[in-house]
């Protein structure tokens, strides 16, 4: 492919692009970690190359649309590409404002909006991304297009009515599937309603589910009971679709890293904000430990995650968005998974909600209250059990001398300190029997100490040593 990339693809990435780059309507169904974001951004940077956009319109969850203006897009778009890339938030100011404007100036430049899909529930949002379209020859693309499976949701209807502004149009995940076929419906739609060959959502389901009357509360309600056709959907597909899984991808790394961004409520900010200033206090001129310092990171960690111990040991909850962003992120993800978690607090909340959401039999636990009778039980259950899907432990307890092949997805829910026991951790699932690649998933909180430890970790420093060589001001 005669064309300058920034960072060299690979042959998967290669090949998506040579079927798709020119194609008014493509789906990348790339399983997480293979890089369909880089084939994104090179696909619009090729586009551009042509003429044929002078716009681009990302659209993706919250947890990692930021990655997209602060990763994807400097990381990827070749030099030669003149842009201009403006983050949209809901809040706005003076400088915001003009960043706006900027997106509507005529020149030469690339002009990228990258929103996130909620946006897309509200009116402002909508009707700015709409004059955005209108103004520009633009490629909107969907990241993670699984959030707009529902075909009655708000944000699915107004994403859904704005396709067709748009010059080409592109959705992106990994598993395109996450509960039943017919979430394909709607994620095609945006692309094209005649792609499929269905008017609508029910023409649809009455192709490729078998459906059965049932009754609730006095009513009686339509429920799929099996599927049918199968084949010929999978047919219909490859037609403008590209699908790669990472065990299919030989020349990848064996290890990739991806952050999501989970964003903190109003209620977290304040607490942050005070736990803040009370552990600067506590330190402030005076020769602290290491164990004091990591207390005061501890107490900072938690209330990222979620919850805040108080001085009698109680634990109380905080409004927090790191469970749905769990939710999705599983939601986007096919096969085993192990989630490993820093505080026992929270690890009971994961089970619990994904007991609530996939059953009793989904998720296995493995901490320190497990008696080692059972820990080997719910290793072999995970390992060899089809209807167990979650690992859910932490690496104090997990990290070290178990096997846990099966999975070939890690979610660092939270982090610990310990450079030693996170390696370790990474190593349950990267060892002999592993037959594909391992993707790591870090929950980040921007701006926080949570950002920190993630860093300092990834560069291979423990941080009970590290924090009191540098100031300690600046970890807090």
């Amino acid at each position: 492919m005669n064309y300058k990339f920034k960072t060299q693809p690979y042959a998967h990435q290669l090949k998506a692009l040579k079927e798709s780059w020119d194609k008014e309507e493509y789906a990348y169904f790339m399983e997480m970690g293979t890089g369909k974001s880089k084939v994104l951004v090179d696909n619009m940077a090729m586009l551009y190359d042509k003429g044929k956009i002078n716009a681009a319109l990302i659209i993706a969850p919250k947890g990692v649309y930021r990655n997209w203006y602060s990763q994807e897009i400097p990381t990827h778009l070749p030099s030669h590409v003149e842009h201009k890339t403006v983050l949209w938030t809901a809040s706005t100011s003076k400088t915001k404002d003009k960043e706006y404007q900027e997106l509507f100036n005529i020149d030469f430049n690339l002009h990228i909006l990258v929103m996130n899909v909620e946006a897309f529930s509200t009116k402002k949002g909508l009707q700015f991304a709409t004059k955005f379209i209108e103004a520009h020859k633009t490629l909107m693309a969907i990241d993670e297009s699984t959030t707009i499976k529902n075909p009655t949701a708000k944000r699915t209807k107004a994403i859904t009515i704005l396709g067709p502004k748009a010059k080409y149009r592109r959705i992106l995940t990994g598993s395109p599937v996450t509960k039943s076929p017919l979430d394909l419906y709607s994620q095609c739609n945006f692309l094209n309603t005649y792609l499929l060959g269905f008017q609508s959502y029910y023409a649809f389901r009455s192709r490729y589910a078998h459906m059965v009357s049932r009754n609730f509360g006095g009513r009686q309600v339509q429920i799929v009971s099996s599927y049918k056709r199968l084949d010929e959907l999978s047919d219909s597909l490859k037609r403008f679709s590209y699908r790669v899984l990472k065990k299919d991808c030989l020349d990848l790394p064996e290890k990739t890293y991806i952050e999501r961004q989970v964003e903190l409520t109003e209620e977290q900010q304040k607490h942050y904000a005070s736990m803040k200033q009370l552990a600067l206090a506590a330190i402030k001129g005076k020769t602290v430990t290491a164990p004091h310092v990591l207390t005061q990171l501890m107490r900072l960690h938690q209330i990222t995650c979620g919850h805040m111990k108080l001085d009698d040991n109680t634990v109380v909850d905080i409004k927090n968005n790191r469970m749905s962003e769990l939710l999705d992120t599983l939601d986007e993800t096919s096969g085993k998974v192990i989630i490993w978690a820093n505080y026992i607090y929270d690890i009971e909340k994961i089970v619990k909600e994904l007991i609530k959401k996939y059953g009793d039999e989904s998720v296995v636990d493995y901490y320190g209250a497990i008696n080692s009778e059972t820990r080997q039980k719910n290793i072999e259950d995970f390992q060899n059990n089809p209807n167990c899907r979650f690992f859910v432990g932490n690496p104090q307890t997990g990290g070290y001398g178990i096997t846990l092949t099966a999975a070939n997805t890690v979610i660092y829910y939270s982090n610990g300190y310990d450079l030693e026991k996170r390696l370790q951790s990474e190593d349950r699932a990267h060892r002999i029997g592993q037959k594909n690649i391992v993707t790591y998933i870090d929950f980040i909180a921007p701006k926080t100490v949570d950002e920190k430890i993630r860093k300092a970790l990834r560069k291979k420093i423990n941080i009970a040593s590290e924090i009191l060589g540098e100031e300690i001001e600046e970890w807090i």
